[in-house]
């Protein structure tokens, strides 16, 4: 097993920079996920690690080697694509096999790694089966196999779960998540959905337009985004946003924008005049004057989304400006009804309105509760 650098990156087509830059290490063992909207450069930068396209500029390196110029089969990697790209004519046992067989291993050897997968992803009673007899999550399953029985330094996994439906891509993402603590090798996965890399990726690299965002674990992403893509693409339902002006006055600071305003607790004097107002769906509660809440503010729900343990309630304060606001188990509140609700101080997260980085100081407490 190996650790994975991509060191100063550039993948070009054309006038087009796919990638920019891009300097990631992921270590040895490691579960790493690149995610981001499509045209965001993050399955560009998997297949250049695979050798399936050339660097433009910088460096990739597997271990302690520079790969650019080794070949895909020289790499000692295996990849897991979306299509599964199974041999129909061949059994099951055939395709977990096939790599092997083409590169001579020894009979003994064959069977024994085919066995080990066919347990490790329970396909022990599928082996003499077609991919054509099998469900899509049983192909995925063999694709996963014969990835595995390679027992290469690096997993590269290409969107691998998108062709799944809702429940069986949460049933096999457990199930790549086990198998790749299991074995430890170091893993390269890519996604576009957010929820899937904040539920497998020991760390997640954020990608848009070509330019890495923020790497963190899920927990970092959440809390602390590095700027506003980062903090409304990572969470679900996103973060909610509003721009405020800045007031400064004997009791404090105060944001006033669309529909909003609010004293900001702890703001320090370094605050620009005007920021951008970020808060997730758990820190805006209906307001109840207990002091745990800022606020109230007050607007119009705009929809309801009901989904048994908590309901989520989309609220028009202003004319541009809407918060979705999280209540548990099932909300009274119908579209067109008026609702006040309260901020948690320590939820609050503020950024810069231009280039749109996170402000250090929001409010007061250095974490959401």
């Amino acid at each position: 097993m190996a650790g994975v650098t991509f060191d100063g990156v550039v993948k070009r087509f054309g006038a087009v920079e796919a990638v920019r830059e891009l300097d990631l290490a992921v270590a040895d063992g490691e579960f790493m996920v690149l995610v981001g909207p499509s045209g965001s450069g993050k399955t560009t930068a998997l297949r250049m690690l695979a050798g399936l396209e050339a660097v433009s500029d910088g460096r990739i390196l597997i271990g302690e080697g520079v790969v650019n110029a080794i070949s895909p089969r020289d790499r000692d990697i295996a990849m897991v694509f979306q299509d599964y790209a199974l041999y129909p004519q061949m059994t099951v046992r055939d395709n977990l096999a096939f790599g092997l067989r083409r590169r001579k291993a020894p009979k003994e050897d064959i069977e024994r790694r085919v066995a080990r997968a066919a347990d490790a992803l329970e396909l022990g009673e599928l082996l003499d089966r077609r991919p054509r007899e099998l469900s899509g999550g049983q192909q995925q399953r063999v694709a996963l196999g014969r990835a595995l029985v390679r027992d290469p330094q690096v997993f590269l996994m290409d969107e691998p779960l998108s062709n799944l439906d809702a429940k069986l891509r949460v049933q096999t993402r457990g199930e790549i998540k086990r198998l790749q603590k299991e074995i430890g090798t170091t893993t390269v996965y890519v996604t576009h959905d957010q929820v899937e890399a904040m539920t497998m990726g020991d760390r997640i690299a954020v990608m848009n337009h070509g330019r890495l965002e923020q790497v963190g674990t899920p927990e970092e992403l959440y809390e602390r985004p590095a700027n506003l893509f980062v903090a409304g693409f990572i969470g679900s339902p996103g973060m909610s946003f509003a721009r405020a002006e800045v007031e400064r006055g004997p009791d404090g600071v105060t944001l006033r924008g669309d529909g909003v305003r609010l004293p900001l607790p702890g703001a320090g004097a370094e605050l620009p005049p005007a920021v951008m107002l970020g808060v997730r769906p758990e820190h805006a509660r209906a307001w109840r004057d207990d002091g745990e809440l800022i606020g109230p503010l007050e607007g119009q729900v705009a929809y309801v989304e009901a989904l048994g343990r908590e309901t989520f309630l989309g609220v028009d304060v202003g004319e541009d400006t809407r918060f979705v606001v999280a209540v548990e188990g099932r909300a009274g509140e119908q579209p067109g009804d008026t609702l006040r609700f309260g901020l948690v101080p320590a939820g609050l997260r503020l950024f810069d309105p231009e280039g749109g980085a996170a402000l250090e100081r929001a409010a007061a407490g250095s974490a959401a509760r």
